[in-house]
């Protein structure tokens, strides 16, 4: 039985890396004046993030495109986890249960492509969008340009790999940056931690419940100046990693070898986790190689698109800027930035989703204003900043009420809005 149902979900997943078809795309809607415009919404990115926009301005039947270039940050790694309801699933079946249910909502579709460019129309007003998007995958290639009154960036972000031999070889599959999406599969085993010095102390921390056996490898980085920035982030880090018996090794890494792979194609899919028992020779400079049975790893990262940058919007911190009480929008008027790639600095699935809903509702909420503005006007407002200081908050702060339950009496209530 348990191979059967591996089995099954291996077949869900293959099918879920082709592409899913859209359901009819919607005829679009004509604005006053011109151009014409296309969709309410597009959406640039169909990971966790893009689709749980999708859901949310589906849900209020929004005419939304999601346009997928199908680059995933978390693409490599063998299952998703801390998502209730879909625990221990791949990453691609998780997308494949979504794009299936979201056929039930005839106002959206999707389509495969790469955003090439997102110009504002009429700045600084931005009442409309012009998008330009690719597929050099098609056969043959296809470019369309289409117009949408909102924006939502949902491009994530590319994690920069070390040139090091073995480690992209091994990226997602017994190599890790993020406890909580793998360590559990991997506690109780010994672990290498891969990264400067100054992060050591930090990845201990988040650690410490999972693994006593750690071995942080800095590559050269215990320096003088490195040894003064660690003190500075984590003060007594020395006495912190003697204490949990934290081998701290200078050498010069050579390359990594894998040895034997973690992954159990017989385990029940249906459970949410399940040990993953992979092991590697690290190989340093002197000579010495060293076995880990995995590494947690602390690797720079930076934006997969540069589409947002180019709009216009701002980067804090490598990051998409974002404004967290005006539903994640960026300094320009109607472009919105959801997961990863956000400013929030809130990287993992759960907030993903959170953030693609968040923003679905502020989305809504603006351009149902814009909807009424011109019905009681006669003619589109602009959109005014001082709409975002005043009363829009309100607004969409009583929708997110009226949809997130009670905590009294609602299990799917998730909090109050300002969390």
């Amino acid at each position: 039985m348990q191979l059967s149902l591996t089995l099954v979900l291996t077949a869900l997943a293959s099918l879920a890396q082709s592409a899913v078809l859209p359901p009819p795309r919607p005829e679009p809607r004509q604005t006053t004046g011109t151009p014409q415009i296309d969709y309410d919404t597009v959406v640039v990115g169909g990971g966790p993030a893009g689709l749980a926009a999708l859901s949310g301005l589906a849900r209020v039947r929004r005419n939304v495109l999601l346009i997928d270039s199908a680059e995933y940050r978390n693409g490599a790694t063998r299952h998703m986890h801390d998502v209730l309801g879909f625990d221990g699933v791949t990453p691609a079946y998780f997308r494949h249960a979504a794009r299936q249910q979201l056929t039930h909502y005839e106002t959206v579709s999707w389509i495969n492509g790469t955003v090439t460019s997102v110009v504002a129309g009429d700045p600084p007003n931005n009442s409309y969008f012009t998008i330009s998007s690719s597929n050099s995958s098609s056969s043959p290639s296809t470019n369309i340009t289409i117009t949408a009154r909102k924006v939502v960036l949902a491009t994530g972000l590319r994690d920069i790999i070390p040139s090091t031999p073995g480690i992209v070889e091994s990226w997602g599959k017994g190599m890790f940056w993020c406890p909580w999406c793998d360590g559990h599969e991997h506690a109780d085993q010994p672990l290498g931690l891969l990264g400067s010095l100054d992060n050591v102390p930090g990845n201990v921390r988040e650690l410490v419940t999972l693994n006593k056996d750690l071995i942080a490898f800095v590559n050269g980085t215990d320096t003088p100046y490195y040894r003064n920035l660690t003190e500075s982030k984590f003060p007594k880090w020395e006495t912190y990693l003697r204490l949990h018996n934290v081998t701290v090794d200078n050498r010069t890494i050579v390359s990594i070898t894998r040895l034997r792979d973690g992954a159990n194609e017989t385990a029940d899919p249906s459970l949410p986790t399940a040990p993953e028992h992979d092991l590697f020779s690290i190989r340093l400079a002197d000579g010495a190689e060293v076995q880990r049975a995995g590494f947690f790893c602390n690797f720079p990262s930076d934006q997969r698109s540069k589409v947002g940058q180019e709009a216009g919007v701002v980067l804090y911190g490598g990051r998409l800027g974002v404004n967290p009480d005006r539903g994640l929008v960026t300094n320009v008027n109607g472009i919105y930035a959801i997961g990863d790639a956000n400013s929030d600095n809130t990287t993992n699935v759960p907030h993903a989703l959170f953030s693609g809903k968040r923003t679905a509702v502020f989305v809504h909420v603006q351009l149902a204003r814009e909807d009424a503005d011109k019905e009681l006007n006669g003619t589109a407002a602009a959109v005014r900043r001082d709409l975002w200081d005043r009363d829009l908050e309100v607004e969409a702060r009583s929708l997110w009420g009226a949809v997130n339950g009670s905590p009294e009496d609602d299990i799917t209530y998730v909090g109050e809005f300002d969390i």
